[in-house]
């Protein structure tokens, strides 16, 4: 794996500060793709794309679309900790990275920046597209895929058993383009209000999965939510699979097929 971080400017690759692995970016299976990564402040892209000469393009890109959002922070402070939906005031004009976010936080019911790991995701992602025919940006557990016709996404649940040994097998229509997110409340730093070993939101753009999976998560508190929770998440415009994991429970809706990950044996 090839590792940059890009300065404030986001041109001159600079010396990679003290990095926490994130292990499972070892289980990824480029095929014909590469991977590399691209570190922004807080902003860690796993990338898999066409070749390796994107790199630079990809860290431009994340410098780009932080730097609007930043702006938008700096407008409005309070959205950085705001746990509900944002009203833009009348005419605001907000850049599209900015507009995924607020609109998946309203349609959530969560703040914008419930979305924000998604929401960047995909714009690079997209902007990968133009240069790579199929494109995997992963952006600390969210992900958006594009381009080819079947994924199969690995799921990590913390201390859950199924946790590295189920994955969410997802077929869609050409051309394939999706975000999967996850929201834990036992993995990362993430705020949550329930109790969810991971809570896997697949929808129409990885902003929207993003903050859907976070608001599924807030309802985890025990095994008897699992079901409700994800049928009311694959009910949702947009969503086409979702899955809730708490300790041995597991609660599945909508387009996803679970398959075992190879080389995982599963307890009985």
């Amino acid at each position: 794996m090839v590792d940059l971080e890009y300065d404030d400017g986001g041109r001159l690759p600079v010396a990679p500060a003290a990095y926490r692995q994130r292990f499972y970016r070892r289980l990824a299976a480029p095929r014909s793709l590469v991977d590399f990564q691209v570190t922004v402040r807080e902003t860690d892209l796993f990338i898999l794309a066409a070749s390796r000469e994107l790199q630079s393009y990809a860290g431009e890109r994340t410098v780009f679309y932080r730097r609007q959002v930043e702006h938008f922070l700096t407008l409005f402070p309070g959205v950085r900790e705001q746990l509900g939906p944002f009203t833009p005031p009348a005419g605001a004009l907000l850049p599209p990275v900015v507009r995924a976010m607020v609109d998946a936080g309203r349609q959530a019911g969560v703040g914008p920046m419930a979305a924000v790991a998604g929401a960047i995701a995909e714009a690079v992602g997209r902007d990968l597209l133009a240069r790579s025919p199929a494109v995997l940006v992963e952006n600390g557990g969210d992900l958006f895929l594009a381009g080819e016709r079947e994924y199969t996404v690995a799921v990590f649940a913390g201390p859950s058993p199924f946790s590295g040994k189920i994955g969410l097998r997802l077929a869609r229509p050409a051309p394939f383009a999706a975000g999967v997110c996850t929201s834990s409340a036992t993995v990362g730093h993430s705020l949550s209000f329930g109790r969810a070993d991971a809570v896997v939101v697949g929808a129409e753009t990885a902003a929207l999965a993003d903050a859907l999976a976070t608001a599924g998560a807030n309802r985890v508190r025990d095994r008897h939510d699992l079901q409700p929770v994800v049928e009311d998440l694959r009910s949702r415009e947009g969503v086409f699979g979702a899955v809730a994991i708490l300790g041995e429970q597991l609660a599945a809706a909508g387009e996803l097929e679970l398959v075992p990950l190879a080389g995982a044996a599963m307890d009985d």
